[in-house]
Parts: structure tokens; sequence; C-alpha cells
């Protein structure tokens, strides 16, 4: 399934997804009564769907309604896509969706008219507007419910009523705030399901703010990780988990004695965990190739090589643990 036709030659016009950044930070501070939220952030996003996390009270919502507009920096900056949130507030309109958190509807208002409501105030005039509710609405499963009462929807219905409106006229950077949140399994394997086809359509970038660090496992190619108002970790999340490659597991065939000796001269710290298991620590300046040096050296198969991979929980308790890692 690909976003609505019309919604993609909007999107794409004259504006390439290859620009340097979507998100440039400039030393963006916030402050509310004089309490230092947002303290300093500088760095760049560049991800195709980049996973916002850190614990309650890190700044995580603050920084999305201050990319928004909602809130004035009181020190630095931030672009998106090289457009300045202050001084262009409203072209930035244009550029972004927001889902929130927290239900924001109309009384008595159809989800046809509630979403064709939020595309106008994107900019979009009124006859394409409609046009784009219906497509946008068709899109995330609602079709057949598109002319009913909001507050008869389900929960799971009212969030993807949320993001039909977030993605109406065609943005080019998707804020998601919680996009899961509450929804049953079922639902919520529906809305991983949209969020990554959007993301793999190469229409638009997605920022997913959530709790929950299997969300942002399955759908995010970068991460950022607030602590106190900090970035404790900006990183591409792949490049992050093979960084730990320096932990092996090996299945070898023959002799070991002369293999582990071999090892012990380098400095790696080993252990045997089987007939033929060997765990290994490798030390800095030990590669991966000095091992099959030795093991042909010593007359041993390497039958099988593994690395330990972190996960997202891997790197996000490390970050909380290690403090302000910065960019």
């Amino acid at each position: 399934m690909a976003l609505p036709a019309t919604a993609q030659q909007e999107l794409i016009k004259d504006q390439p997804l290859n620009d340097p950044a979507v998100i440039d930070l400039f030393g963006l501070s916030v402050a509310f009564g004089g309490r230092p939220i947002l303290k300093g952030l500088r760095g760049d996003l560049r991800g195709k769907a980049i996973g916002l996390l850190g614990p309650n009270g890190a700044g995580k919502t603050t920084l999305i309604h201050t990319l928004l507009g909602f809130y004035t920096p009181t020190a630095g900056t931030a672009h998106i896509f090289g457009q300045d949130i202050v001084d262009h507030a409203k072209e930035i309109k244009s550029l972004v969706g927001y889902m929130p958190e927290r239900d924001s509807f109309i009384s008595k208002m159809s989800a046809v008219h509630f979403v064709r409501l939020m595309a106008e105030l994107s900019g979009l005039p009124s006859e394409a507007a409609l046009e784009r509710a219906h497509e946008a609405l068709f899109y995330v499963g609602l079709g057949e419910a598109r002319y009913r009462k909001l507050e008869t929807y389900s929960l799971g219905m009212k969030q993807l009523a949320k993001l039909a409106q977030a993605i109406v006229h065609g943005p080019r950077l998707i804020f998601l705030d919680e996009p899961t949140n509450g929804l049953d399994p079922p639902a919520r394997l529906r809305m991983i399901k949209l969020i990554r086809e959007i993301r793999d359509s190469g229409q638009a970038h997605i920022l997913l703010s959530s709790h929950l660090l299997l969300d942002v496992e399955e759908c995010c190619d970068e991460i950022l990780i607030l602590k106190d108002g900090q970035i404790a970790v900006n990183c591409n999340l792949e490049e992050e988990r093979k960084s730990n490659r320096k932990f092996l597991m090996l299945e070898t065939r023959g002799d070991l004695a002369g293999f582990v000796a071999a090892l012990k001269e380098l400095g790696c710290e080993y252990a045997i965990t089987g007939d033929h298991r060997v765990k290994i620590v490798l030390q800095a300046g030990v590669e991966v190739r000095d091992l099959y040096r030795i093991a042909a050296r010593e007359k041993i198969q390497l039958r099988k090589l593994s690395y330990k991979r972190d996960s997202l929980e891997d790197i996000f308790l490390k970050a909380m643990e290690n403090g302000h890692g910065g960019l």
C-alpha cells in the first residue's frame, strides 16, 4: 500500500528527500517559569524514521512541541529541512504532520470533516482538502467509517483517525507521539505496519516518540535519547549495535589447547563453554581475521562465529547509566 498518489505528488514537489538533515538543532533551549526543560541541544537528525526516547520528564514532548512552533526557544534554534522554526513557522506547518498523544477531536464532527479541516489548516484549498481526507481515511482503513462521528469510534479507530489527519496534506516529516498508546496487540500491529509502509515509501520522514522500545526498534533507523533535557545518545541504530562487536561466540572442531593458548598470548579473555564452544572478548587491536589466522595455524575449524548485538534496551540502559553522551 502506498500513500495517496496526489499526496505523493505534493510531497515531493521541488523538495527532494536527500536534504542534508531532516532536523538541525543549534543549541536549542527551552525553559518554563525559569526552569530549564531543554538544555542546549545540538546535532542533526537524518534518518528515515527517528526514534525519540527518554524517561518521563526528559523533554521529549517539549522538543516535539518546540519544533512544531508551540513553544518559543529561550536560546538557540532548530531547522526543519533547512528552515528556521521561528523565522519560517508558517512554511514549516505545510511540511510537517502531527499525531498527538492525546485526543484532540472536535465534538459532533465526523471523521471526514475533521480530517478535511486539518488539511485546510495545513494550507490545502477546501476542495483538495476534502479529496485528500477521503484518500487518507481509506489509506488507514477507515474508509467505511469516515462519515461516523468521531466520538463513536473505538480507541484503535481514533488512533487511526489521528494518523489520517497527520498525513492528509502530504507532509515531508510526520511527528508521531505515542501512536500505539493503549492499543491491543492486533491494533498495535496494524499501526506499526502503517508506520513502516509510510517509512518505506520514501515519501516522508518520521519522528516517533514512544515509551515502548519495541515500537522504536521495529520502525526506526536512528535514535535520539534525552535525559534531563540533554542528549544522552544520538546515533544510527544499526551502527550503534555493530559498534559492540568485540564479544564473539565460536563453534569449533579440533584440539582447542593451542588455539586458546594463542588467544591468551593476544590478551583476549575467553571461556570454554562446551567441548567445541568458546566465548571470546577481543582486546583493542585484535580483529576477527587474527582468529582465522590462529585457527589455520593450529589446524582448528571455525564452524560458526556470531556477534553479540546490543538490543535497543541495552543502548537505552547504557545511556541512562552513562549520563549525557552528547553528539
